[in-house]
Parts: C-alpha cells; sequence; structure tokens
C-alpha cells in the first residue's frame, strides 16, 4: 500500500494518518518549511524543525500547539517512522522521510542543492518514492555560482553610489532576504531591512541562528543615510509609494526568473539578479537520482515538461496537482511609509 496520496487537503498518510503542507486545516499537520503556500493557520497540531518554529509563531501567532524535530530525529506517528531531513531551501526547511514496513517516502517540500552558506546544506535521502517540485524545472534554467550573483550586486550597488542613487534590493522576507544578508555584510556596507524582514531575523536569532547586522527601517529612518548602504524589502513593496520617495531609488530583483530576459523587466526594475532558493534543472536532476527513487510525483512548477522528461530518462514520474507554488507575502503600507504584513489569502 502506497505510503501516501494526494487529497483535496493535502499530501496524507493513512497509515499514520497526518498529512503534509496541508493547505486546509487538518488534525496533524507536518510542515517543510514556513512559506505561505506550504503552511497555513487553523491545523489542531503541527510538526516541524526546530527552526521553522520561530516562522510559525510569528507568521500564524502564539497561541500554537508545534512539536519541534532535529534534523535525523526519529518518532514513530501510529506506526510510521518519520524524521526529516535538510532541504537547502532556506533556513529550518525539510525533507520529511516516511517508514512503513520496509517501504520509504520522501517529501522534499522546496530545495535547492546549492550550499547557500546560511540555510543547512540540502542531504539527498535515498528512498523507493520521492515528491519533487519543479519550480524551475526547464533546461534553461542553470544557476550561477552565489558568489557570482553576490560579485553582480556589489558592482551594482558600487555603480549606483557613484551616480547618487539609492540600491533597493527586492527580495523575499524568508529565505532570499537573510542569504543576501549573509552574502552582501562583506561589502561592508550597512544593511537597511524592512520591517517584516526585521521580524523574521529577530526570530531567528533569538532561535540561536547568528545572522550579520542589520537596521531597521522605520518611520524615523532618514531617506539620506540608505544612500550610502543596501536596502533590502520585500516583493510587495516594489511598486509602492515608499521606494518613490528615495533619493533616485536604483532597484534590483533577486529571483530565479531573472535568468531569461521576460523576467528582467518584471515591475520594471532597474536590474535582475538570477539568485533562487529552487534547485535549477541540473540540480533538480541530480538530487532526483540521488534518491535511487522507483517512482517520483512532481507537485509544482513546470510539472508536465519536467514529469515527461523524467519518464523519458528511464524515471517513473507522474504530475500531481496541489496549490503550492503561491507563497509570498502582500505588504500593506501605511501613510508614514510604516509597513503591516499580512499573508496572503488562501
Amino acid at each position: 500500500m502506497a505510503l501516501i496520496r494526494f487529497t483535496n487537503k493535502g499530501i496524507y498518510c493513512k497509515q499514520g494518518d497526518f498529512y503534509i503542507d496541508p493547505w486546509k486545516p487538518v488534525k496533524l499537520a507536518v510542515t517543510t518549511h514556513g512559506h505561505a503556500d506550504h503552511v497555513k493557520w487553523g491545523n489542531e497540531a503541527y510538526l516541524c524543525h526546530e527552526l521553522t518554529k520561530p516562522v510559525l509563531l510569528h507568521r500564524l501567532g502564539a497561541d500554537l500547539n508545534i512539536q519541534t524535530l532535529r534534523y535525523r530525529e526519529e518518532i514513530t506517528i501510529n506506526g510510521v517512522k518519520l524524521s526529516m531531513f535538510p532541504a537547502g531551501h532556506v533556513i529550518g526547511s525539510a525533507q520529511i522521510r516516511l517508514e512503513y514496513k520496509g517501504e520509504i517516502c520522501v517529501i522534499s517540500g522546496d530545495y535547492k542543492v546549492e550550499y547557500d552558506g546560511i540555510s543547512t546544506a540540502f542531504e539527498p535521502v535515498k528512498c523507493h518514492t520521492f515528491v519533487s517540485e519543479s519550480t524551475f524545472g526547464l533546461p534553461i534554467y542553470k544557476w550561477l555560482p552565489q558568489q557570482v550573483i553576490f560579485d553582480q550586486i556589489g558592482t551594482w550597488v558600487n555603480n549606483n553610489q557613484e551616480q547618487g542613487k539609492t540600491s533597493v534590493l527586492i527580495a523575499y522576507s524568508l529565505g532570499k532576504a537573510q542569504r543576501l544578508i549573509r552574502g552582501l555584510s562583506e561589502t561592508d556596507r550597512p544593511i537597511y531591512v524592512h520591517p517584516s524582514i526585521a521580524n523574521l531575523n529577530d526570530a531567528f536569532i533569538q532561535a540561536g541562528v547568528a545572522l550579520p547586522e542589520t537596521i531597521r527601517i522605520s518611520p524615523e529612518t532618514r531617506k539620506e543615510e540608505l544612500q550610502s548602504g543596501i536596502v533590502i524589502v520585500p516583493p510587495a513593496l516594489a511598486d509602492g509609494r515608499w521606494i518613490k520617495t528615495l533619493q533616485q531609488a536604483a532597484t534590483g530583483v533577486c529571483s530565479g526568473w531573472m535568468q531569461v530576459r521576460a523576467g528582467r523587466r518584471w515591475r520594471s526594475a532597474d536590474a535582475g539578479f538570477a539568485l533562487s532558493d529552487h534547485a535549477d534543472w541540473p540540480g533538480l536532476l541530480s538530487a532526483i537520482k540521488a534518491t535511487e527513487a522507483e517512482k517520483v510525483f512532481v507537485t509544482h512548477g513546470f510539472t508536465a515538461t519536467f514529469s515527461k522528461y523524467l519518464n523519458e530518462i528511464g524515471i517513473e514520474a507522474e504530475e500531481v496537482k496541489t496549490q503550492y507554488g503561491t507563497q509570498e507575502e502582500e505588504v500593506e503600507v501605511g501613510s508614514q511609509g510604516n509597513p503591516v504584513i499580512k499573508e496572503e489569502a488562501d
């Protein structure tokens, strides 16, 4: 009997009677990471990696029933052995390994195979069945080493300052922002962050994660002081009035979608940097081959193209419909530029 099935509530393990990343309220939600498309409010209980707990508390509220695990720590739920292995996607992201009567299934959530210096590095797990994303599951998506991207950003920031412009990077509050902060800390420029990013940074720091120093943007922050540093804000502020009030703001979008020319014109940005927290085409293939899985389910992204290719190279694969892939938050900005966070509607 298969260990998982795909239902209208999410990925369900019948033997253990729990769901992995459900999109409707359930009794027990096993959570791969804290992005909004993988975790929802209203579950009776949550099980996640210990570094995902502060994200859930921050985004869903303090009154939650949360149990945590460390990587490779094992528990048994109704006879199903469950453990978590690093996914390399964001801080605390985990692949969920299930084992029951000799059958092993791994639900990877979102993942990337390049070590980013801040998330625990991706670790392939051998299994019979593997559930994979395919956000960038086309051959055109091949990432440059992240240090090359950071060097490109540094050059762009220097050029902006020479021209009297303020450098504003657009990056998701969970994952990409912390990666940029770590990667750009060696530029010796002050890094100013939007409150949604600062709040998550504080939660991680309280949980024991070492992050470089940043400066929280507030209504009292003078626009002139931002010009000498690097400003990081979430995507929902990309077209906002606040950026337009800055001194000749130059915006750079940090996203895998910047790999292609059309993506670089997204929201009329001045620059695009192909920095992604998802695996590229070679990364997806190498990860899947390393699992030695007999069957692969492809949950979101370029599911048809990617599953077709896997079948062509001898790996049995099937695309499945899920509600993953719309993870990011909306940001509501007050009259004085003091943003208020609210999660994307279900």
